[in-house]
């Protein structure tokens, strides 16, 4: 019975992430950590998770032309150094999971409040970034470095809470490059995401040991055809009401992990 139920896990994620585009770290791990896994088995499995389903996305991308190889070098230049880093500190400074446990609910529960927040606020966020131009021009003259700065956050969190690759990251460069098109941003996003996820669930794999194969086999079974079927049905499904509901449910999961 257990493997039917991370099948449908999977499932469940896979449809949400069609239906929605967010989904990854931000549903998948609080979902494992109710089915009982410790946090560090959570956050290490759904790294490698996230990679994977992602990089079928980031291949046709590539193949539409939708990605900003420069944008994807500036963000990885700052979270892939970050994320290693990271992970050598989880491994040196502490002994075993447990001392590192708090460190890592409340890194989860950070990045789903913001990751909340994002979908909440998104188009306010993205017509600001548009409309002022004062904004805009100092943007461009420091675009460069407040983006690796951006990575260098990102790629901390990522490895600490498995969330915010995806939509909080999309959110970034939607604010940093508002002339960037709609499709670009999604397409640097996911070519951005699949390295990012592959090293930090890396890290968890060989450093820290975080990472269940069992599970992650479930869990990509249920999820690769879902997400076909849930991008079908979303594309008939009005976003503006599913996306403020699930920022709902993100933001109460946020609070949780992050206060109690």
């Amino acid at each position: 019975m257990e493997i039917f139920q991370f099948i449908l896990a999977g499932a469940a994620v896979g449809l949400a992430i069609g239906i929605t585009g967010v989904g990854g770290g931000s549903i998948m791990t609080p979902l494992l950590l109710l089915f009982g896994f410790p946090f560090n088995v959570a956050i290490g499995t759904d790294l490698l998770y996230a990679s994977i389903t992602k990089a079928s996305g980031a291949w046709a991308h590539k193949r539409q032309g939708t990605v900003n190889w420069k944008l994807v070098f500036l963000l990885a230049s700052g979270s892939i150094p970050a994320s290693i880093a990271t992970t050598f500190l989880l491994d040196t400074i502490f002994s075993n999971a447990s001392e590192y446990e708090h460190l890592l609910t409340t890194s989860l529960g950070i990045m789903l409040i913001l990751t909340s927040a994002v979908l909440l606020f998104k188009g306010k966020l993205t017509n600001q970034a548009h409309t002022n131009t004062e904004y805009q021009r100092w943007t461009t003259k420091h675009s460069t470095t407040v983006t690796v700065i951006a990575g260098f956050l990102l790629g901390v969190f990522v490895t600490l809470s498995s969330v915010g690759a995806g939509a909080f990251c999309a959110a970034l460069l939607l604010v940093l490059y508002p002339r960037l098109s709609a499709v670009k941003v999604v397409g640097t996003d996911i070519a951005h995401a699949v390295p990012l996820t592959f090293i930090a669930g890396l890290g968890h794999l060989v450093f820290l040991g975080n990472v269940d194969f069992y599970l992650l086999g479930c869990l990509l079974i249920g999820s690769i055809p879902a997400i076909h079927l849930g991008t079908k049905i979303g594309a008939k499904l009005p976003n503006k009401i599913l996306q403020p509901v699930l920022a709902s449910i993100l933001l109460g999961l946020g609070i949780k992990f992050a206060f109690f």
